[in-house]
């Protein structure tokens, strides 16, 4: 980061705006011309001029383009952090800026409610599809507690839920991560997603477009990885995992939730389901394939599929390794 582009970056109203905006949620360029009330060309303008200073950092969401400040008051590299105090602290010695400022935040709730609207249309036409998948399997609270206890009690680190869905693991787990990565490959998905998330503090979640066989995630990045009623639609599963392998650091622990083996072919034509449920055998040679060792696996019947929650961790000595599964079954 360099003194001079950042000071220029900063020596104009909007891009001084922009930032504290982008202090407290992620917008898509779009939101961020209804909250200034400017048009879309011009905000993009000064958008640019805030990234090439390494201020904020765009993310395309397929046709949509979302911003994020790059910079924290605790974070890195110094300059930027003293650029996040600095642009803090205005508000609290510029009454003139502290209202406009304040004034831009309330127009941020009319993008919450537009978010929270666009959802629940979402839900509204596939309310039904999912209503009949959830007859079939035990509920959600038990998994969700099932899989909680599984994790362990400490923190779970930096954590990747991938194929995120509508944000519901990531606003679960999230006040026990130190940063959450929220993956998906639909942006539709994506937007349901961060209308649940809004409510977290900013810079908690990151939601990332993009598929599960080619995270873009350097190596080591996570300690916990988790595949939520996810693997089901991967035709290749072991490549899947070994993906997740790559992203996950030595020690660091796997969680999947999903079907134990079944017979509802109707799942492959309604719900585009790749593989009909997995075995313990088929899991424990997908674990050792991809370097990780087998912990537990708990069932949980429903009324025609039983939900199973199966966790490992990475290990070097997993790799090819005859490793264990412990069957915990639903008493």
């Amino acid at each position: 980061m360099r003194l001079e582009p950042l000071l220029k970056a900063l020596a104009d109203p909007t891009r001084l705006r922009i930032m504290r905006l982008l202090a407290h949620m992620e917008l898509a360029v779009g939101e961020l011309a209804q909250v200034l009330g400017q048009s879309q060309p011009r905000v993009s303008r000064h958008i640019r001029i805030l990234c090439d200073a390494a201020l904020a950092e765009r993310r395309k969401e397929g046709s949509w383009v979302f911003l994020r400040a790059a910079i924290s008051e605790g974070g890195a590299p110094p300059l930027g952090a003293a650029t996040a105090r600095l642009l803090t602290v205005s508000e609290s010695d510029d009454a003139a800026f502290a209202a406009r400022c304040a004034e831009d935040r309330r127009h941020l709730a009319a993008i919450r409610a537009s978010r929270q609207a666009s959802a629940e249309a979402y839900f509204a036409r596939h309310a039904g599809d999912w209503d009949t998948l959830r007859s079939l399997h035990s509920p959600d609270l038990p998994v969700e507690e099932a899989l909680a206890v599984m994790l362990g009690e400490g923190s779970l680190g930096t954590l990747l839920d991938v194929g995120t869905g509508t944000g519901r693991m990531a606003e679960l787990f999230a006040p026990r991560a130190e940063r959450v990565a929220a993956l998906d490959k639909s942006p539709e998905m994506l937007r349901v997603a961060r209308a649940r998330l809004d409510k977290l503090p900013s810079g908690t979640v990151d939601l990332v477009q993009g598929d599960f066989t080619a995270l873009p995630f350097a190596e080591g990045q996570f300690e916990t990885v988790l595949f939520h009623q996810v693997l089901h639609y991967a035709q290749e599963p072991q490549h899947v995992l070994a993906e997740a392998s790559r992203v996950t650091r030595e020690g660091g622990q796997l969680a999947i939730v999903d079907f134990a083996a079944h017979d509802r072919e109707e799942l492959r034509e309604r719900h585009a389901h790749a593989r009909l449920g997995f075995t313990d055998e088929q899991m424990l040679g997908f674990f050792a394939d991809a370097g990780f060792a087998g912990q537990a696996v708990r069932a949980l019947p429903g009324q025609s599929l039983t939900v199973k929650i199966w966790t490992a961790r990475k290990s070097a000595a997993a790799q090819g390794a005859d490793a264990r599964l412990l069957e915990r079954e639903e008493g």
